[in-house]
């Protein structure tokens, strides 16, 4: 449960939303739902690329927080607590409308599960710094 682990971990992970957010601003055209066959529609495209770009800017956020792992709790926290919060997105849809693609479905687990094993890990990482 060392610095290092965390910020490797951390670092991994914020690749996620990095490369997933880059796809995301490619609107309907994302590789992820191109073969849904989407109807073409400025405003579900308009909002595709704008939460894309919130999900990279999150994804930069996480790995510019790499270096100041131990000090920057708050921020950790908070970035944490955005990725869970989708991911209780994800579960109402999942209720709601039933199972998305396979790779959501894992990133479904990641959120609900990794927020607050990441958050309980940087909490230790902080304290032993």
């Amino acid at each position: 449960m060392s610095r290092r682990a965390l910020q490797v971990a951390t670092a991994v992970l914020g690749g996620v939303p990095v490369i997933t957010g880059v796809a995301g601003m490619m609107g309907l055209s994302d590789p992820l739902y191109a073969g849904l066959n989407l109807p073409t529609d400025a405003t579900l495209d308009s909002n595709m690329r704008f939460f894309g770009g919130v999900w990279l800017g999150l994804g930069l956020c996480v790995w510019w927080l790499v270096p100041r792992i131990a000090t920057q709790t708050a921020l950790f926290r908070a970035a944490w607590l955005m990725i869970a919060l989708g991911g209780v997105g994800r579960l109402l849809s999942i209720a709601l409308v039933g199972l998305p693609l396979t790779p959501f479905v894992a990133f479904t687990a990641l959120e609900m599960i990794g927020a607050p094993l990441f958050i309980w890990w940087q909490h230790r990482v902080a304290q032993d710094a």
